[in-house]
């Protein structure tokens, strides 16, 4: 044994130890990897016994087994395709004008302390009524078309986004904006390099929150009165007493959260990778 070996302390690699690779999935360092599935796979397989052998009626809860067999006739289906490109395209719409407003009235909300004093009470008032109540009234403005759905995502996406912007921005350190000043930084100078960068978590924290409200948004106005659409879909599957295609959309609905989460998250990685870990609570 050599003395490298006996200062060597304890649980350190050793030199002829193989590197781990860097991003290379480990379940003893992030267990979630086997968890996930596993607690998924105990929660269907206890779904599709349990249900026949306590005796419910597959016209309240349908296994597992009824609802893959819906999907795959709705996929089938062109009309299904219709009712979901209408759904994406109006969410997509949705979250990029209310997302759009929030970052241009949060910027100016943030910087400007006389717009802060002069809209803050408007914001916050409209803050306060419920946006679901306020579907029926877009509906009687917009008609039943793709308009008042548009509208009621971006009017979700647009609070979440907003705080976190205003947020975002004043979370800056003092003392970088304060050495910035002293060197004859600019105002936009001091945005770009502090404001910015230090906003960011919480940008993308509005982000991920948003574009599923805005998926909400779009699907609550489909409730309240629309021609297509996956909202329109489950009203029609409830109609027909059609669980098992309930089941389905929904189903389809939560992996497109699924699907817009991860994609933000992707952008994150990409764009402020150095805000990654950082813990930043979504208003």
């Amino acid at each position: 044994m050599t003395t490298t070996d006996v200062e060597r302390p304890a649980g350190s690699p050793s030199k002829h130890s193989p590197k781990r690779e860097p991003g290379r999935f480990d379940v003893r360092e992030r267990p979630e990897l086997l968890l996930v599935p596993a607690v998924f796979v105990v929660i269907v397989l206890a779904w599709q016994f349990l249900v026949p052998a306590l005796g419910v009626d597959a016209y309240i809860l349908p296994t597992p087994s009824s609802i893959v067999a819906a999907m795959g006739q709705q996929f089938s289906d062109p009309l299904f395709w219709g009712h979901f490109e209408v759904t994406v395209r109006e969410s997509a719409i949705g979250f990029a004008i209310g997302v759009g407003s929030a970052v241009l009235l949060g910027t100016a909300i943030s910087q400007v302390r006389l717009v802060e004093k002069t809209l803050m009470p408007y914001v916050v008032a409209f803050q306060t009524v419920p946006k679901v109540a306020l579907a029926p009234l877009f509906v009687v403005w917009f008609g039943f078309g793709l308009t008042s759905k548009i509208v009621m995502a971006a009017v979700i996406s647009f609070f979440p986004m907003l705080v976190n912007v205003i947020e975002g921005l004043r979370a800056a350190e003092a003392d970088r904006i304060q050495m910035l000043k002293v060197f004859g930084a600019s105002r936009m100078q001091i945005f770009r390099m502090v404001r910015l960068p230090s906003a960011m978590p919480f940008i993308f924290a509005g982000l991920d929150i948003g574009i599923v409200f805005a998926i909400l948004g779009a699907v609550v106005g489909e409730f309240i009165g629309a021609k297509q659409g996956l909202g329109y879909l489950l009203l029609q599957t409830n109609y027909n007493f059609d669980i098992a295609g309930m089941f389905s959309v929904l189903v389809v609905l939560s992996v497109l959260g699924l699907l817009a989460h991860f994609l933000i998250r992707f952008i994150q990685r990409k764009v402020a990778f150095w805000a990654e870990e950082s813990r930043v609570i979504a208003a």
